[in-house]
């Protein structure tokens, strides 16, 4: 089996490489434990300067495997607890962190890209939060994410619509920082990531920390009843036919129930 993360560090640049292709990189468990795993260890490797976090194949990531969920969505509170984990484990990183998006970037792929500090995209790449599409609702970390970048208008839209949206009306929202023809996307992104590693460490790890506090106050709101409601929802009728509908390419039928 190969490794479903890929890592390299050249020149102060961390790579991680998401490296399930044929199933569009989507993110099951093992995947999941192994970008923790490489997070954990960046974290101690002090030569590195930036992290670049991309996806092998047309795809960046596809969201969680959805066919894995199928089968723990009666247990789905400590997966979706592991999930948020591994978010919280990549914004906390204290290297400054790009995402690289050549292709979709949905559901559990926008939010590794939304945890990312910095996204670059290519002409033609999507980004989308289709819960709703799957009769789940948004944890209250990745709702606060969304609001951080978007606002609370955007963040009602790719919500409540569902809906993907391209890479340069990413870039209008404020979701992307850069839009580059699809052949540019590894030179531009390599190009801000060397800008980055080429500045002092420590003033990098000071301006990250900072950012990081100021935005703290999120981790003080209590949001246990919000929680619950997510895993309510994670349970229902119509969660299990939004992934049995995703899984066979039709329409779902929603009961409200």
């Amino acid at each position: 089996m190969a490794d479903e993360v890929l890592h390299s560090i050249q020149d102060g640049i961390a790579t991680l490489t998401l490296n399930r292709p044929e199933k569009r990189n989507a993110i099951n468990s093992a995947m999941a434990a192994s970008l923790m795993a490489h997070f954990g260890a960046l974290e101690q490797h002090r030569d590195v300067r930036v992290v670049v976090l991309r996806g092998a194949g047309p795809v960046f990531c596809a969201g969680r495997d959805l066919r894995e969920m199928g089968q723990q969505q009666h247990a789905e509170g400590a997966a979706q607890t592991g999930v948020v984990a591994l978010l919280q484990q990549l914004e906390t990183l204290p290297h400054p962190t790009i995402a690289m998006v050549h292709g979709d970037a949905l559901a559990g792929g926008c939010e590794l890209a939304l945890h990312c500090d910095l996204r670059v995209a290519a002409e033609g790449a999507r980004f989308g939060m289709p819960l709703a599409r799957l009769g789940l609702s948004v944890p209250f970390e990745l709702a606060c994410k969304l609001i951080e970048v978007l606002g609370p208008a955007f963040t009602r839209q790719l919500l409540f619509t569902a809906q993907p949206i391209e890479a340069r009306r990413a870039h209008d929202m404020g979701l992307v920082h850069q839009v580059v023809p699809p052949a540019d996307l590894e030179s531009a992104t390599y190009a801000m990531a060397r800008a980055i590693a080429g500045n002092a460490p420590l003033a990098l790890r000071g301006i990250k920390a900072n950012i990081q506090r100021a935005l703290s106050i999120r981790a003080q709101i209590p949001h246990a009843d919000l929680d619950d409601m997510v895993q309510r929802t994670r349970r229902s009728a119509d969660a299990r036919e939004g992934v049995r509908a995703w899984l066979e390419k039709r329409a779902p039928v929603f009961r409200g129930e």
